[in-house]
């Protein structure tokens, strides 16, 4: 399995870059797009790294928030075949505040998108997880971020958010887009042999409280790949106490699962 990052915060390889994130992944013979980063970025970079968008198979969106979601429509102009798997709650509105961070409701009505909840089945080896159900070991809250509902604003509870385990070679690697319900409880819930995505930590500070959550994720038998909303102080930090955790930036290119 191949993962290269389209969109991503930060670029060691000299893409232009945004906040948000973009994932093209090569698997058992199939190309699947998780994200779309903020903007049509995902599109232009790959294009830069010779990667053909209209070959896509399989698209996700982990969830809805514009910095993962807002490339939607330049992929659906660019690639004609490929469905887009979304959860249900998706296109509710969303805000950092009360900043407005949703999808683009106009693209609610495309018969490419295919809504799901609870556990979807996408192909053999793919399958997405919304844990909705599940109960959380930890709960750090929603960090400022809310949805709306009945009029007015609530914190947000992520039941937008949907995890993508792919099943390779005898390993579990599991892809999250922003890990909003919490990253120790999503590796508590799948203990996955690898996970690729933002650990959501890039509004806490590097101390204790930081280094503990390091730890508990070092305490698991999985290696990391962040990025995105984790924060590049906050990666620094934890790398002190995560010895397999790794950084992937724009451009970057990582195989996994093998």
């Amino acid at each position: 399995m191949k993962i290269t990052a389209l969109t991503e915060n930060t670029s060691a390889f000299g893409l232009p870059v945004e906040h948000g994130l973009s994932l093209f992944i090569e698997v058992n013979g199939r190309a699947l797009l998780f994200d779309t980063g903020q903007t049509a970025l995902f599109a232009d970079n790959a294009s830069r790294l010779n990667i053909d968008l209209r070959d896509v198979d399989i698209c996700v969106l982990s969830h809805g928030h514009y910095d993962h979601g807002g490339g939607l429509e330049r992929f659906l102009e660019i690639n004609s075949k490929a469905p887009v798997f979304l959860s249900r709650y998706a296109f509710e509105p969303h805000f950092n505040g009360e900043r407005y961070i949703g999808l683009d409701t106009s693209l609610m009505d495309s018969d490419r998108l295919v809504f799901t909840d609870g556990v979807t089945k996408i192909a053999d080896d793919m399958t997405l997880y919304s844990c909705n159900e599940r109960e959380k070991k930890l709960d750090l809250g929603s960090f400022g971020l809310n949805a709306e509902h009945s009029g007015r604003l609530i914190p947000d509870d992520f039941r937008h958010e949907h995890y993508l385990l792919i099943e390779e070679n005898g390993r579990r690697v599991l892809i999250s887009g922003c890990s909003h319900k919490g990253i120790i409880n999503i590796v508590d819930w799948f203990k996955p042999d690898v996970l690729v995505g933002g650990f959501h930590f890039n509004k806490l500070q590097p101390g204790a409280r930081l280094k503990a959550l390091a730890q508990t994720l070092a305490s698991y038998d999985t290696d990391y790949y962040t990025c995105h909303c984790t924060g590049v102080e906050q990666y620094e930090y934890m790398k002190r106490f995560m010895p397999r955790l790794s950084y992937l930036s724009a451009g970057g290119r990582i195989e996994v699962g093998v």
